[in-house]
């Protein structure tokens, strides 16, 4: 070729890859594995350029790890249930399965130019009845072993999904896909005990060294551990049944400023109220509210008195109204608290809405109040004096530390009997049960004589019907008129097979094993899973750092309960890297109803003049932002390809910024990128000086390339490829001014140069390689190693700086004596220029970095 054609060259290399089999991984025991995996994608349809960063990054350690001499696992699958393919369904008439498998076919197609170093003969994706019929079976084993249980629960129900949402898929009151308010419903539901596990889940965060500081902070907030009092209220004019009212406190250092009790619309107490039509009525107001903490805290504060009178623990004859309250989760503590309006908020907004006492721990009994439009919180840090305090603080006065006064007044309790010490957690059982089609089938079945029994394993996989209609609203599994039907595992009789299916996160929480032993007959191959787990390096979004990661974690740890997995995989993913989004300019024209008018980027005219249409039309050009289909910013990674090739589509969402920032996808950028990439080539296939050369310039070039393999080797180690890039670009430099140096050590130096940038820009490195002499694949080379013997620079350029302004520079021989520098610095011109005759006070040298004068 006289030019650098990408899409040949990429065609080439990647047929050349697949023809040895280069990436196929094998069990192979005298070899070191790595496993590297990023989050598997939803089968929308179309990658964007947020897919190709994401996978370019792992594989970036893909490469890198197999050319260091390690066994690499880099599988790919299709995380395939989900709702969109339902609303295809209803939309599109298709079903769901073959909107599924033609979205696989045509993301597929987009990913295999990209060089991807996969081992493509492990995929699935998570609709295949080979693979749901494993997780049915692991569902079974973890019924088994006590992980799974069936129980009557209040839920969020997405009235647009129509299904139930985790407390983890309801963002701002709303359903994570639908976008619709979700409503509060009481439904008997499965659910994995994930909450057994909260205490474990939170304690081995501390270990997790490789993960993201910000992730395992989320996820500690997220499980929410708590130390604080239970005790019981005693009442007065509740139903029978309800003589005591269980309360949990975090802060029982303030029961003396205690002005009500309150229970959650969900309490039993309310349930048993709610015969009385105002009770009934105030109960539906409240769960129409959205279910989010944020949404409940943010939300007027109501409430119902229901007559109910408690009496505090401290003094009998000191009674406290009951409400049935709106702001109260029934799933943290136990649904009921003690009010506080001086030192709450929420509960001082509360009191001044139904008149209630403000009363003031921090205030002398007979003082007014300090305690105005904002309540006072200790905290648990900080000594305050507690005027009325529950117990004396470590000194016997009443000056002490929240922390201090609830210890204090935990002790206090607990010695008269009236209540105990208690660590509680915000993590709450992870419901399942989803009421969908497109999902796992849960493999029960509801026998009117022996209740629920689980399926048979010899009768596994539960498999989705293919001629479900979706014509009616709901579970299409419900109005299916034969695939409910089924026999009872237990005696044989008529039965009805279980229509909720599971949760997708399920399918997304082990499938990194499954990707050991693809094909196994059980869940995962223990041999397999002994070599392969764990995941050594995960690539994925911060914005599964609470649902699919936390999910993932106590999966692993049932799974080794259950035998699936070796206890080394107890924490499944060794290392996490989180990183950045991809964006673009929005581009807009004002729309009919005077809103924007979103533009594909291919549709705007960039000029000196601005941006318009080509039909002359002005452009609006927006900030940055996510690329989005619903903001038009999209940029196809198929057109990159077609223009410029993947390499450089690889290149510059590599370079332009640290991975785990966002980096801005510009034209101009992806130019030059193409054209930086056009010029490597180029010094590839010119022919350098034959002959003996200039030595010199030959030892320049020979330690600019082994700087270059220390330093880059560094940076993809730390992930800092955008600095691996940085050192690549002063290597190309290096060789394109090295044409006197001789022949050998140019195609030395370019055989290094298409080592370092093999795991960057794959295809272009087997050109580079072949080019300069390289034998076989520079995918199967062995990553260079630096010479340290050619690390250390034969002279160095040392700055001069007088008085702290720098002066000139000086080049002196690497490890020079301090003395031998004074003397060329008291030498040099420009140094005698500034110093005019006077005579410097001191002279600082630091060896090799910077001389300082200072007069």
């Amino acid at each position: 070729m006289s030019r650098y054609d990408a899409r040949e060259i990429e065609r080439k290399w990647q047929d050349a890859w697949e023809a040895a089999e280069v990436f196929r991984a094998r069990h192979d025991p005298s070899r070191p594995k790595y496993y590297v995996l990023e989050m598997f994608p939803y089968p929308s349809g179309r990658i964007h350029m947020g897919h190709v960063r994401n996978y370019a990054l792992g594989d970036v350690i893909a490469r890198f790890k197999r050319a260091r001499g390690f066994n690499v696992l880099h599988p790919r699958g299709w995380d395939a249930f989900g709702l969109p393919a339902e609303n295809a369904a209803i939309e599109k008439g298709v079903p769901p399965a073959e909107w599924t498998y033609r979205n696989i076919e045509a993301m597929r197609a987009q990913m295999l130019p990209l060089g991807f170093s996969i081992d493509w003969s492990r995929e699935f994706a998570t609709c295949d009845p080979e693979y749901y019929g494993q997780q049915q079976a692991l569902f079974l084993d973890m019924l088994d072993a006590g992980f799974v249980t069936r129980k009557a629960a209040v839920v969020n129900w997405d009235p647009v999904d129509m299904t139930v949402l985790a407390n983890e898929q309801v963002i701002d009151g709303k359903g994570w896909r639908s976008g619709a308010p979700v409503e509060r419903r009481e439904l008997t539901q499965w659910f994995f005990k994930i909450s057994d596990m909260a205490g474990e889940l939170l304690e081995a965060l501390d270990g997790l060294e490789a993960w993201p500081e910000k992730v395992r902070l989320m996820q500690r907030n997220w499980i929410g551990r708590s130390r604080g009092l239970q005790f019981a209220f005693e009442t007065e004019g509740a139903p029978s049944g309800f003589e005591a009212l269980e309360v949990y406190t975090t802060r029982p250092d303030t029961l003396w400023g205690a002005s009500f009790a309150a229970v959650s619309p969900e309490h039993p107490l309310a349930r048993a109220l709610e015969g009385d039509p105002a009770v009934a009525a105030f109960l539906a107001e409240c769960r129409a509210l959205g279910t989010s903490e944020e949404e409940i805290e943010t939300a007027e504060k109501k409430g119902f008195d229901t007559g109910i009178k408690v009496r505090h623990p401290f003094d009998p004859a000191w009674e406290l109204p009951v409400y049935i309250a709106n702001f109260i989760l029934m799933d943290y503590g136990t649904g009921a608290i003690f009010g506080c309006p001086a030192h709450d908020q929420r509960d001082l907004d509360f009191a001044r809405k139904y008149g209630l006492p403000v009363i003031d721990v921090f205030a002398a009994p007979d003082s007014e109040a300090r305690v105005e439009a904002e309540a006072f919180v200790p905290t648990k840090t900080e000594p305050v004096d507690y005027l009325r305090p529950v117990a004396l603080g470590p000194d016997n006065s009443s000056r002490m530390t929240g922390e201090q006064a609830l210890d204090g007044a935990i002790g206090f309790c607990e010695e008269r009997g009236l209540g105990a010490g208690v660590v509680k957690y915000r993590l709450r059982d992870w419901g399942l049960s989803r009421q969908r089609f497109w999902g796992c089938p849960i493999p029960v079945v509801h026998c009117s004589a022996c209740g629920v029994v689980p399926e048979k394993r010899e009768n596994l996989p539960v498999r989705l019907p293919d001629d479900a209609t979706f014509d009616k609203p709901g579970n299409a599994l419900d109005h299916h008129p034969t695939w409910t039907r089924t026999t009872c595992p237990a005696c044989g009789g008529a039965a009805r097979r279980e229509t909720d299916t599971m949760d997708t996160f399920v399918d997304s929480s082990w499938y990194f094993a499954r990707f050991t032993a693809p094909g196994a007959a059980t869940p995962t191959d223990a041999a397999e899973a002994d070599y392969w787990m764990n995941v050594d390096q995960y690539v994925g979004g911060i914005e599964h750092a609470i649902l699919h990661l936390l999910y993932s974690r106590f999966f692993a740890r049932a799974m080794k309960a259950t035998g699936h997995l070796p206890a080394k995989a107890i924490e499944p993913f060794d290392a996490l890297f989180t990183q950045g989004m991809v964006t673009h300019e929005t581009y807009s024209t004002p729309g009919a109803d005077g809103r924007p008018l979103w533009r594909e980027p291919g549709e705007v005219v960039r000029d000196a003049a601005g941006a318009r249409l080509a039909d002359g039309t002005a452009v609006e050009i927006g900030p940055s932002t996510k690329m989005s289909k619903s903001k038009k910013n999209v940029v196809d990674p198929d057109e990159i390809i077609a223009r410029y090739g993947a390499d450089t589509a690889r290149w510059f969402v590599l370079s332009d910024s640290p991975p785990e920032r966002d980096v801005e996808w510009t034209a101009a950028g992806a130019e030059a990128a193409h054209r930086h990439l056009g010029r490597v080539w180029r010094l590839a296939h010119e022919s350098g000086a034959d002959g003996p050369g200039e030595a010199e310039a030959g030892a320049a070039l020979t330690r600019a390339a082994h700087r270059a393999i220390r330093d880059v080797t560094a940076d993809i180690e730390g992930f800092a490829f955008n600095k691996a890039i940085a050192r690549l670009y002063e290597l190309t430099g290096a060789i394109g001014k090295a044409s006197a140096a001789p022949a050998d050590e140019r195609r030395a130096a370019l055989r290094i140069l298409a080592q370092l940038t093999a795991p960057m820009t794959p295809h272009l490195a087997e050109d580079i390689w072949t080019a300069a002499g390289g034998t076989g694949l520079v995918a199967e080379a062995p990553w260079p190693v630096a010479d340290e013997s050619l690390l250390t620079e034969a002279r160095v350029t040392l700055p001069v700086q007088i008085n702290g302004k720098r002066r000139a520079e000086i080049v002196v021989p690497s490890g020079s004596d301090a003395a031998a520098v004074e003397a060329m610095v008291l030498a040099d011109a420009a140094v005698l220029r500034v110093l005019n005759g006077a005579t410097p006070r001191k002279l600082i040298v630091v060896p090799n970095r910077i001389v300082n004068v200072v007069l």
